[in-house]
């Protein structure tokens, strides 16, 4: 996408000035009546292709170097005449809960510089309660696969909440679990009534019926077991408080599963998952919502002192079938537990006992190992723990410390021989640090270990990544294997948890219907052997197609950051790209404007503004088109910095190669780039039959713009990048086949997107209205010609505890921004959250049955099947099948 800097149809990634230049469709289509040509019937409403069809020639596109806001004067559109009716107002219902924030109209912060001064606007409610379903599809093949979810018989008994607090105050879970763990040993029988409680590990308990006290204060004695076995340990006293809170109403739970009630109870969920965890917590490492543990199977190491680890997902999940638990397998990233010498040594790939360390591997081994745990080795049964503040920058030998008040200074090696008779054997490696880094506490990395159970939170390299991927693909038969297994392993019916509180669970995966959709039939240009395609198993090709609006590409270059290509190779290769991008429809002129220019990765800034203003040299005043990139395939930071360069400081469309692919060219290769390079530059390479014909549902009968939202946060442990939010809409119609987008940075972590909508105030103009939405509107009016009477909004990355707020915010900011065009503009909104990381995996009912499987063992694409209680439609899209995870699909 292409960030433009001056007016709102300049921020467009595709300046779109849409005509016909595809033949019009005047040859009676093949019937679809036998599966071998697409349908025929062509609706009454229908109308002349031609009129809405993008010429295929390249049109001028402006670089967007000013600053200029949007014109406040811009003319959006003529008044509507299609009145504003009470069908077109969001719709407003009475919804109780805690979940819904109040966001106060008329002031929105956005990093300090927003405020919204307009008033009038219409604006959601923060009463709105979702869309309720309006019914069931009929259409498709139906079928019966298997889901990972085990149905699960609702308890009969109380959930009853209790408030537990700990003083001296503890932050680890853990010790928060230890602290309890002792207080039900002790008291179960007397003062808690035989309960047997969950916890949460922080503030919260939960037992089947009533406790008989509604508040009491304990005290618990725990010892410190990391203080060793045959030396003295240290024992802390607590005082615990336990006070009832509340009562869990599973009755509102049975009314939601049996469609009574819309809305699902949060807390009894809450409630019956921490039951479902505790002993699960008990026997395996926790991860969010996993378990781990080196005993389901055998880890696999993943280089640099990194190990997987495999694991399962559970969470209950309210279905249209009842209470189901969801069970998934995963795999992490652990450290390994070696001793550290061992663990620096895999790190740095190299020999770290004899040779000694350079200011590079101290850092890198300090980043490693900062905030990771480790117990001692020279103390015989005495495993003190300590967590790694940080590195020596002297080696071990050269290391002093005060011993006493007087300031008597002592070696590090002098006191591990004199305390412990421990003799440092490699005083040339530094020491580790720990605890508090103002009283320096040095440990020799020879006397330490890492501690097992350590998930790895940074980010993993290409080569860990890709031994990761390796470990996690499975067959979607031996990953139903593997969660059938995790399931009897559990044994649910014999967890004491689950008896206490009522629970039963199945051990047989969830039937569940389902329907196969047809596959959509495909249009391509006319001059090509196949004008139409239907799809096979989700899959097809560009063999004997030609794009349905190819773009012309007459002034290039290539820039080669790889050493191991010489010039006649790449030469060789551009050639090849330029000739399929030929067969594929495109006009690409085969030489460059300026010879291939070989650079070095480090100066990736350098080389690309001396091949740009190269390029402008020769073209004496046009504008270069395109940039050919050649990669090394471990390119690092290059990929990022190139694009960076290009987008903001450049205003140039790259496409970048890897050198794997330049040696080893694939005809299948080349084809996918040129399909990228077509919409790059502003094509399309094809269009849904259905869409040119008017046929799709909701979409072709009235002018209808399709949004895309998403926000992209900083890695974990980034605290000062910003969130970026990216929206896209489709600039054509009836074929929202093309995309223009916007992006732009907001506040760290933000979900919420800030620039959807927003006004400031301007100097000479006054108020002035702007934002990702408006801007968006103006440019599919320029494009088509009309305004958009529908708007359709995906939006993804949401999590459940955030729809309503998603929903109140960006459904106002979508209604403010219509009304700012025009006076009484309110077109339907449908707002959609689109869930993919979702663990549900579908399987075929009967493995053997190659009619229902593809190639690889997963179901076929076009699944559709009916799931979560607060789910409009379930579609497993399978467009590329995915063997490692069963089944890839989407919930929409």
């Amino acid at each position: 996408m292409r960030q433009m800097k001056e007016s709102s149809e300049q921020h467009l990634v595709i300046k779109t000035h849409l005509q016909n230049s595809m033949n019009p469709v005047q040859k009676t289509p093949k019937t679809a009546q036998n599966g071998k040509g697409p349908p025929s019937h062509e609706p009454q409403n229908a109308k002349p292709h031609s009129q809405t069809s993008p010429s295929s020639k390249n049109r001028g596109r402006r670089r967007g170097r000013g600053g200029r806001k949007s014109d406040q004067s811009d003319v959006f559109m003529r008044p509507s005449s299609r009145p504003c009716t009470v069908a077109d107002k969001p719709v407003l219902a009475h919804q109780a809960g805690p979940l819904v924030t109040d966001i106060p109209h008329g002031c929105v912060e956005n990093g300090g510089n927003m405020c919204e001064m307009e008033m009038g606007f219409p604006s959601s409610s923060k009463s709105l309660t979702f869309a309720p379903r309006p019914g069931y599809g009929q259409l498709g093949t139906k079928c019966i696969v298997k889901a990972n979810h085990f149905f699960t018989e609702l308890p009969e008994k109380d959930l009853n909440q209790y408030d537990v607090t700990i003083t001296p105050e503890v932050s680890s879970r853990t010790v928060n679990r230890a602290i309890m763990n002792e207080l039900v040993k002790l008291y179960k029988e007397s003062d808690l009534g035989m309960r047997l409680p969950a916890y949460d590990g922080r503030k919260s308990l939960y037992t089947a019926g009533e406790l008989p006290f509604a508040w009491k204060e304990f005290k618990i004695k725990l010892v410190d077991e990391e203080d060793g076995i045959n030396g003295p340990k240290r024992e802390r006293e607590y005082k615990v408080v336990i006070k009832f809170v509340a009562r869990a109403n599973l009755h509102h739970l049975g009314q939601f599963l049996a469609g009574k009630r819309a809305d699902a109870p949060q807390e009894a969920l809450q409630i019956l998952d921490i039951v479902l965890r505790e002993l699960s917590t008990r026997r395996y490492c926790p991860v969010g919502r996993s378990f781990f543990s080196p005993d389901i199977r055998a880890p696999q190491r993943l280089g640099e002192g990194l190990e997987s680890w495999c694991g399962f997902y559970q969470s209950i999940r309210p279905t249209q079938m009842g209470l189901s638990l969801n069970i998934d397998m995963s795999s992490a990233a652990f450290i390994e537990a070696l001793p550290v010498i061992e663990f620096v040594g895999q790190l740095l790939g190299k020999d770290v006992l004899s040779r000694p360390l350079s200011d590079s591997d101290r850092v890198k081994i300090k980043k490693a190992l900062r905030g990771v745990k480790v117990e001692v080795t020279h103390r015989g049964n005495v495993r003190r723990k300590y967590r790694v503040s940080g590195l020596t920058s002297q080696p071990t030998r050269e290391l002093v410390f005060p011993v006493d008040d007087n300031s008597t200074m002592k070696s590090v090696v002098e006191y591990f021989q004199e305390m412990y008779g421990f003799t440092i054997q490699h005083a040339h490696l530094p020491c580790l640090q720990v605890g508090n880094q103002k009283k320096a506490n040095y440990l020799p990395m020879e006397a330490c270990k890492i501690v097992e159970g350590q998930r790895y939170t940074k980010r993993l390299n290409e080569r860990q990544i890709t031994a990761l991927l390796k470990v996690t693909c499975q067959r979607p038969r031996d990953q139903e294997n593997d969660i059938l297994q995790t399931v009897q392993h559990n044994a649910y019916d014999q967890d004491p948890y689950a008896k206490e509180f009522g629970i039963k669970i199945s051990e047989k995966l969830a039937s569940v219907e389902a329907r196969i959709l047809p596959a959509p039939w495909l249009k391509y240009h006319e001059t090509g052997k196949e004008k139409d395609c239907l799809p096979q198993v989700g899959q097809w090709n560009m063999m004997n197609k030609k794009m349905i609006n190819g773009m012309t590409v007459s002034r290039w270059a290539c820039i080669n950051f790889s050493r191991s290509v010489q010039e006649n190779v790449a030469r060789g290769f551009c050639n090849e790209l330029a000739q399929m991008c030929q067969v594929s429809g495109m006009e690409f002129n085969p030489e460059p404007v300026i010879p291939i220019y070989m650079a070095r990765p480090d100066q990736v800034e350098k080389a690309l503004k001396h091949v740009y203003h190269a390029s402008m040299n020769k073209l004496k005043g046009k504008e270069l088109e395109l940039l050919l990139a050649i990669l090394p395939d471990n390119n690092g930071s290059l990929y990022g910095d190139l694009k960076r360069i290009c987008e903001t400081d450049l205003g140039l469309i790259s496409q970048c190669c890897l050198t794997k692919h330049v040696f080893k060219i694939s005809k299948q290769y080349l084809a996918n780039v040129s399909l990228k390079i077509n919409v790059k530059m502003g094509g399309r390479n094809t269009v849904l039959l259905d869409a040119i014909s008017c046929r799709i549902p909701l979409v072709s009968d009235i002018p209808t713009i399709i949004f895309g939202a998403d926000v992209t946060h900083p890695e974990n442990g980034e605290d000062s990048s910003p969130s970026i939010a990216a929206v896209v809409a489709s600039q054509d119609w009836p074929e929202v086949t093309k995309y223009a987008g916007l992006v732009c940075a907001q506040a760290h972590r933000q979900e919420l997107i800030q620039d959807l909508y927003k006004t400031w105030h301007d100097p000479v103009r006054g108020t002035v209205s702007g934002g990702m939405i408006r801007d968006l509107l103006v440019s599919f009016r320029k494009a088509t010609g009309q305004k958009p009477l529908r708007i359709i909004f995906y939006r993804d990355g949401v999590s459940e505890g955030q729809f309503y707020q998603v929903l109140l915010y960006e459904l106002d900011a979508i209604r403010k921004a219509c009304a700012s065009l025009e006076p009484n503009y309110q077109p339907p909104v449908t707002f959609i959250v689109v869930q993919k990381r979702h663990h549900t995996r579908l399987f075929a009912n009967n493995h053997r049955d190659r009619n229902s499987t593809d190639r690889s063992g997963n179901i076929l694409p076009g699944k559709v099947f009916v799931s979560w209680k607060n789910t409009i439609l379930a579609v497993c899209i399978c467009m590329e099948t995915c063997p490692h995870q069963g089944s890839f699909s989407r919930f929409i």
